[in-house]
């Protein structure tokens, strides 16, 4: 398990880096419904675009799925069954988050070219050190849910993880405007 785990730190932490580097500039990189929210709060994006997103994002995340199920001789369509729940799952989406969208926001902030780097160092460094192993995604999660792999998440799990992956994207702005945007 420590080994899959490992591989995919390292594989999602270095994606990351990639994808934030060379879409950035186009899309302003937007992966992450949580991230959006954000943004949104922030009045970066307009509703309707963060709208588009979300669901852009949702279905992106269940395409990468499907995809990853086919490059592995999979199949296609799964349900997960891994348990991913209680109040420790909840808390570890919630830090995870938080710090995820702090560091976007202190990025882009003080140093924007530094979003793909921190964002990817973070995720990697999170998936060790929560107990959720760092979904602090939304559409992530829901994509989780089509995987009976390892990193799958139970459906009946889902939503308790998106409140959490929400209500740490609503802290990351309230700490942000305290500590970082209003000291500046």
């Amino acid at each position: 398990m420590a080994v899959a785990l490992l591989g995919n730190t390292i594989a999602t932490g270095a994606m990351l880096y990639v994808l934030i580097t060379i879409l950035g500039p186009i899309s302003g990189a937007h992966f992450n419904p949580a991230v959006t929210l954000a943004l949104w709060l922030e009045k970066r994006v307009s509703h309707q675009r963060a709208v588009g997103f979300v669901i852009i994002q949702t279905i992106a995340g269940i395409a990468g799925t499907l995809a990853a199920h086919a490059m592995f001789d999979d199949p296609l369509l799964q349900w997960s069954e891994k348990l991913r729940t209680g109040p420790s799952q909840w808390f570890s989406e919630w830090i995870a988050t938080l710090g995820l969208v702090l560091t976007i926001l202190g990025c882009v902030r003080y140093k924007p070219s530094a979003v793909p780097a921190a964002v990817g160092l973070y995720i990697t460094s999170a998936y060790w050190f929560t107990a959720s192993t760092s979904f602090a995604n939304p559409a992530v999660t829901i994509a989780r849910s089509f995987t009976n792999t390892f990193s799958g998440i139970n459906p009946d799990h889902v939503l308790a993880f998106i409140v959490a992956q929400c209500l740490g994207a609503l802290t990351a702005v309230m700490v942000y405007r305290l500590l970082i945007k209003e000291s500046t």
